[in-house]
């Protein structure tokens, strides 16, 4: 059974209540793409199966459910933990860690709100939240609202497009695959630079001619 069949089954048997737990678990345990999750669920209040207000209810419950989760796990970490896990990565320097805190505590709020609309980030911009203990009405309401317009964008597409719902998934999975690309062009330029800064002698280590 592919995880599509499971999910549909989850609505079929729960309603718009098992569309919000698929969406909850998506943000734990990402076995299929709220992107894949929410237009299915829109095809499925176009039928009448169930109600277009209960599914958008549900699901932007099901993400914020998710979210806080993901926000205890981070406020348990603690920012000395992740700092010595952090710390223990290759080329990784706690002053790195230091300025993506600051940086965090300066744009924190729009971090998680423009996050959560964004694929693969969605889940884990909850995390440093939690580190910085960021407030949390703060948070549930940043959540909340940046959720609520996610699910309702990608409900109401598949609602609009009936049995066509997987269209919304196809673009979406190229948007996301831009996005993933980006990063992971991110990534390999903080590693080029740390070797390259790495292979360079240290002019305080560099000893003066006699």
């Amino acid at each position: 059974m592919s995880a599509i069949d499971r999910v549909t089954g989850l609505m079929d048997t729960l309603g718009a209540p098992g569309a919000g737990i698929a969406i909850a678990l998506e943000n734990l345990f990402p076995p299929i793409p709220s992107e894949a999750i929410l237009p299915l669920a829109g095809f499925a209040a176009s039928t009448g199966r169930m109600s277009l207000v209960a599914v958008l209810l549900w699901t932007t419950a099901g993400s914020v459910i998710g979210a806080l989760a993901l926000y205890g796990v981070g406020a348990l970490l603690g920012r000395d933990r992740t700092v010595a896990l952090a710390a223990r990565l290759p080329l990784v320097k706690v002053s790195d860690i230091e300025r993506t805190e600051a940086w965090f505590l300066r744009h924190g709020t729009k971090a998680v709100f423009f996050g959560r609309m964004i694929p693969v980030f969605r889940s884990l911009v909850s995390v440093p939240a939690g580190v910085e203990r960021m407030p949390l009405p703060v948070f549930l309401t940043l959540t909340t609202l940046g959720s609520a317009l996610w699910n309702t964008a990608f409900v109401l597409a598949g609602h609009a497009l009936g049995a066509n719902w997987t269209r919304v998934t196809d673009v979406v999975s190229a948007y996301s695959k831009v996005v993933l690309a980006l990063a992971a062009l991110a990534a390999v330029a903080f590693i080029a630079v740390r070797l390259l800064r790495r292979g360079r002698p240290n002019p305080t280590e560099v000893s003066e001619p006699s």
